[in-house]
């Protein structure tokens, strides 16, 4: 009797609507929330299960010529420092030297290749950093994928086996951004204008041959 009452409740608990049902993470909610912060809450310490379901979407994704030849270095907040000297965000905003001070990223993911790069795994490269990226903005945190580090003190301070082609960083975003529609020959740079990061978008119908 007891097992059967407990069973009842357990079905009905599990067939209970939602008190604060949550909106669909619809792919288009998800692009438009994937944004590149580079300013971060220095007071949410990214976890390490955190970044390892980040890292399994590699598990699923696509991969060219079905190689599957990235590798990915977790960095956690007691290694940050080890990678926020060799990186560098907002190159097109250099008088701003971001991430500003109190902002920096406490978590990092470093993509690496078990094979020299090449098309194929820069086709990798791409899908793999989006899909992460994705992944983390549906578990409530934002990052910004990273090209200007310097690789081989990156390397070194990770003691790294292969060769790290891109970063990411990982964290709760603080900052404001917003898409302006933009036709095809206008300024793509972003800019800040009170507090808010611009990020310029060509529209569809320039995108369009």
């Amino acid at each position: 009797m007891a097992d059967n009452y407990l069973g009842r409740k357990m079905e009905e608990y599990q067939n209970r609507p939602a008190t604060h049902p949550q909106p669909h993470a619809t792919i288009s909610r998800l692009l438009l929330k994937n944004r590149s912060h580079r300013g971060y809450d220095p007071n949410f310490i990214v976890r390490e299960d955190q970044l390892r379901r980040i890292i399994a979407v590699n598990t699923r994704i696509p991969s060219a010529r079905n190689q599957q030849v990235l590798r990915f270095r977790p960095v956690l907040s007691d290694e940050a420092a080890k990678v926020l000297p060799h990186i560098r965000l907002g190159a097109a905003l250099p008088e701003l030297h971001l991430p500003l001070p109190g902002t920096e990223p406490n978590a990092f993911i470093v993509i690496c290749s078990t094979v020299e790069e090449g098309p194929f795994v820069d086709i990798d490269l791409g899908i793999s950093a989006q899909s992460m990226l994705l992944q983390a903005v549906e578990i409530g945190l934002n990052g910004i994928c990273i090209g200007a580090f310097n690789r081989r003190k990156i390397m070194e301070e990770l003691q790294l086996e292969y060769t790290p082609l891109m970063i990411l960083a990982i964290g709760k975003g603080i900052e404001k951004i917003e898409l302006v529609e933009i036709g095809e020959d206008e300024s793509h740079a972003y800019y800040r204008e009170n507090g808010t990061h611009y990020v310029p978008k060509v529209r569809l119908e320039d995108l369009i041959l």
